[in-house]
């Protein structure tokens, strides 16, 4: 029996030296190793073995599988490695070759066109105010001084959550009213308040029913026009270079009295007419004015002893006059072929 046993193993190992391949291994195992296979044949016999003899020859046979077992493992160990280095020799790389460029996000433009703005006004002593986006009527139109029936409150224009009292804020003026509100010694006031803004207009490539807004508000006494004109100048120079001029003219808002339209030179053609300007050199960028005595009433101020100016700019209107954008629908867009043309950091390469 014992010779049996050995016979077996030297065939065994015979036959795993003439393999080519991992298949031709597991095919060998199935053979000796399976239920029909010798070695099971065996175990098979040794019932049959008298009782003296089944210790000794189940303590071979038990050795003989341990041992072929641990020859097919290293077997089939042997094929899989040298598939393994046969595949990552197929597949190596060269690491001297350039990297492939993967495309990541960057800042909004318009975030970074607000941040350029907070900057300026901040180096002025402006502080810089967040106020809430679902307002009340009484701050986004009452004590705004602008009354009921007036066109701005239409639900045309709009948008109203419950009962004409609860809406979407039109603009960002609600927060200066909220500041003026909370100042309780009534001290003078410097905050600039950039946030969305929401009005049902038709999307287009000049309209958004959502949109940003850059409002500002200073009240102290001996508060003019002049000091208006200052500030405007300060911003509109930082934002389209020094040589920009610019210019007042009459308007009317229900919020402020004398009330006026903030106009720039035309930084494309310096003031002799293009395109951009409509030929007539200027390029109106904002609406601004003194605070009307009844919003300052309003808010506890004394329009006796103080004064102020507020005034408001479009967020989108002023990048798309500094960056040359035609379409402000591109600002909301996460289509990288649009949006990577305003990139910052290719324009800073």
């Amino acid at each position: 029996m014992q010779s049996n046993l050995e016979n077996l193993k030297i065939e065994i190992q015979n036959a795993l030296k003439n393999t080519s391949c991992l298949q031709d291994v597991i095919d060998l195992k199935g053979k000796y190793l399976s239920k029909k296979g010798p070695i099971n044949e065996l175990t098979q016999h040794l019932k049959n073995l008298p009782v003296e003899d089944k210790k000794e020859f189940g303590k071979l046979l038990n050795g003989l599988k341990t041992e072929v077992n641990s020859l097919f493992d290293e077997k089939i160990n042997y094929y899989n490695t040298l598939a393994l280095n046969q595949k990552l020799a197929a597949e190596s790389i060269d690491v001297t070759l350039p990297a492939t460029k993967i495309s990541v996000g960057a800042p909004s433009i318009l975030e970074h066109l607000i941040e350029e703005v907070e900057e300026v006004f901040m180096s002025m002593g402006y502080d810089v105010v967040d106020g809430p986006e679902i307002e009340e009527d009484k701050y986004n139109f009452e004590l705004l001084n602008i009354p009921k029936g007036h066109p701005a409150r239409d639900a045309q224009d709009t948008f109203y959550i419950e009962d004409e009292k609860i809406l979407l804020r039109s603009q960002t003026s609600p927060v200066q009213i909220r500041t003026m509100l909370a100042s309780t010694n009534k001290e003078p006031i410097r905050m600039i308040c950039p946030g969305k803004t929401y009005r049902r207009d038709a999307d287009d490539a000049t309209h958004s029913h959502q949109f940003m807004q850059i409002e500002g508000l200073l009240v102290d006494k001996n508060i003019s026009l002049s000091d208006l004109k200052g500030t405007f100048d300060v911003i509109a120079k930082k934002l389209f270079g020094e040589n920009t001029k610019t210019r007042f003219r009459p308007s009317y808002y229900q919020f402020t009295e004398p009330s006026v339209e903030t106009d720039i030179s035309c930084f494309s053609c310096q003031g002799k007419g293009c395109s951009l300007c409509k030929n007539t050199g200027w390029i109106t960028v904002s609406g601004a004015g003194m605070v009307h005595p009844n919003v300052l009433k309003n808010c506890g101020y004394d329009p006796k002893e103080y004064s102020g100016f507020a005034f408001g700019f479009g967020a989108e209107r002023l990048a798309m006059l500094k960056y040359g954008i035609s379409d402000c629908r591109v600002f909301y867009q996460t289509d990288l072929r649009e949006v990577k043309t305003f990139d910052r950091r290719e324009e800073a390469k």
